[in-house]
C-alpha cells in the first residue's frame, strides 16, 4: 500500500530523520545476519503506515468539496397550474392557467469564490498537518530505533560484564584451591556470574520487544531482522540555538497555525459575502386555456436586511481569527522552551561522551587491569577487584546513556525544526 505523500513533506522528513543516528557504510556491522537501517525503516513507514495514509483520503475529500463548491446555482424547472377543478367557470380545465417557469439564483458578493477559497485553505491546512504528523510518526520511530541501538550496546556491555564475571570467578576458584581465599568469596563470585546472566537475558528480551514495537510502524507484527545497523556514537554537527530557533518559525507545526489563520480569513470573507442578498430570478410562459392565449412571465426577489442579520456571524469569525494569533504566539513560546531544553541537553551529553571516552573510561580500564593483576598476586582483596570492575562497567553504562540522550535530543530538535543536523 502506497500513499502519495507530498514531495516537500517527504524531503523534510527524510532529511530530518534518516541521518539522525549517523547511518554510514563505514560503520556497518560486518555480519551476514539480517539488519535494519533507519533509512529502510523510514521508507517502509512512509509507504505503509496506516496513520499517515488517512491524509490521502482527507485530501480527496477536500478536492471533492472544492468541486461541489465551484458549481454555480442550479437552474430549476417549475410547472404551475391555477384555476382548475373548481366550480362555475373554473370547473374542469377550461379556465385553467398553466405556467412553465425557469428559476435560479444570482449570487452576490463573490460567494462562490469565497467558498472555493475556504476549501483551498482547508486543503493547505491538511497539507501541513500531514507534514507535521509525518514528522511526529518518524520522530517516534527514530526514538524507538535509538532506544533499540542503546539496548544493543547494553547487550554488548552485558556480555562484557558476563565475561569479566566468569574470569573473576575462575580467578577466585584458583586462589581458593591454593587456600589463599575463602569459600564464601567463591560463592559470591558465582552469584555475580548468575546476576550477569540474568541481566543479559533481560536486555535480550527487551530488544525483542523493541523490535516488535518498531515493525508496527509499517504494519508488520513480526520482525524479519536480527540487528539494527547504525552507529550510536556518531553525532551530527553543532549549530547555535538562534539558527535552530529561526527554523522553527517555518516548521510544519507553526504552518498549521498559519493555515488556520487563512481558514478564518476565508470564513470572514464568506460571512461578509453571505451578508449580500442574492437575487432570485424567474422567467417562463403562461397559457390561458379559456382563450388559448399565451404570455411571458418574469420576476425578481431578494431578502431584505440580510447584512444586519449576518453581522453576528462576521463578528464571530473575526474573533476566532484573532484568537489564532495568540494561540500561535503561545505555541511559539512553548516550542522555544522545548527546543532550548533539547539543545542544552544535547550539548551537555555530547560533552559528557567526549570526556568519558577520552579520560574516564581509559583510566578505569587501566585501574581495573592493575587491580586484577594485584589481586592475582595476592596484594588486593576480592572487594577491591569487584569495586574496580563495577566502576568500569558503570562508566561504560554512563557513556551509552549519554550517547542515547544526545541522539534522542537530536531527534526532538529535528522534529521541531524540520531539518537535519546530520546533513
Amino acid at each position: 500500500m502506497r500513499f502519495n505523500t507530498l514531495n516537500r513533506c517527504r524531503a523534510i522528513c527524510l532529511s530530518a530523520i534518516v541521518l539522525v543516528v549517523g547511518i554510514s557504510a563505514s560503520h556497518s556491522y560486518a555480519s551476514a545476519e539480517p539488519t535494519l537501517t533507519l533509512k529502510d525503516a523510514v521508507a517502509q513507514t512512509l509507504e505503509r503506515n496506516p496513520q499517515l495514509y488517512q491524509y490521502t483520503f482527507a485530501t480527496e475529500m477536500f478536492e471533492a468539496r472544492k468541486q461541489i463548491h465551484s458549481l454555480r446555482p442550479a437552474i430549476e424547472l417549475e410547472l404551475e397550474m391555477e384555476n382548475f377543478a373548481g366550480t362555475g367557470d373554473t370547473q374542469g380545465f377550461d379556465g385553467a392557467e398553466t405556467t412553465l417557469l425557469l428559476s435560479s439564483v444570482i449570487e452576490m458578493g463573490g460567494k462562490r469564490k469565497a467558498r472555493m477559497s475556504l476549501v483551498d485553505a482547508r486543503i493547505n491546512k491538511n497539507h501541513w498537518e500531514q507534514q507535521a504528523a509525518t514528522l511526529d510518526v518518524l520522530g517516534q520511530l527514530a526514538q524507538l530505533f535509538i532506544e533499540g541501538l542503546a539496548t544493543q550496546a547494553n547487550i554488548d556491555l552485558a556480555n562484557n560484564s558476563l565475561n569479566l564475571s566468569r574470569s573473576l570467578f575462575r580467578a577466585v576458584q584458583t586462589r581458593a584451591k591454593r587456600g589463599a581465599t575463602s569459600e564464601a568469596e567463591v560463592m559470591r563470585a558465582q552469584a555475580a556470574v548468575t546476576r550477569a546472566e540474568l541481566q543479559l537475558a533481560a536486555l535480550t528480551a527487551r530488544l525483542k520487544r523493541q523490535k516488535v514495537l518498531m515493525v508496527r510502524f509499517w504494519g508488520d507484527t513480526l520482525p524479519t531482522f536480527n540487528r539494527l545497523n547504525a552507529n550510536l556514537f556518531e553525532f551530527g554537527k553543532n549549530e547555535s540555538f538562534d539558527q535552530l530557533y529561526a527554523r522553527i518559525k517555518t516548521s510544519p507545526s507553526l504552518q498549521v497555525f498559519a493555515s488556520d489563520a487563512r481558514i478564518k480569513d476565508a470564513e470572514v470573507t464568506l460571512a461578509r459575502a453571505s451578508g449580500r442578498s442574492d437575487i432570485t430570478w424567474r422567467a417562463g410562459v403562461r397559457r390561458f386555456e379559456d382563450t388559448g392565449d399565451s404570455a411571458l412571465t418574469a420576476g425578481l426577489s431578494m431578502p431584505l436586511f440580510a447584512s444586519k442579520r449576518n453581522r453576528g456571524e462576521v463578528k464571530a469569525a473575526l474573533a476566532e481569527r484573532n484568537a489564532i494569533q495568540y494561540a500561535r504566539q503561545d505555541s511559539l513560546l512553548r516550542l522555544h522552551a522545548k527546543l532550548f531544553e533539547a539543545w542544552s541537553l544535547r550539548n551537555q551529553n555530547m560533552d559528557a561522551v567526549m570526556k568519558m571516552e577520552d579520560t574516564a573510561i581509559p583510566a578505569l580500564e587501566k585501574a581495573f587491569q592493575l587491580t586484577k593483576k594485584a589481586y592475582e598476586n595476592g596484594r588486593y582483596r576480592y572487594q577491591d577487584l569487584v569495586a574496580a570492575q563495577e566502576e568500569l562497567l558503570a562508566a561504560k553504562q554512563a557513556l551509552i546513556d549519554a550517547a542515547t540522550n544526545v541522539q534522542i535530543s537530536q531527534v526532538l530538535i529535528e522534529q521541531l525544526t524540520g531539518a537535519s543536523l546530520s546533513q
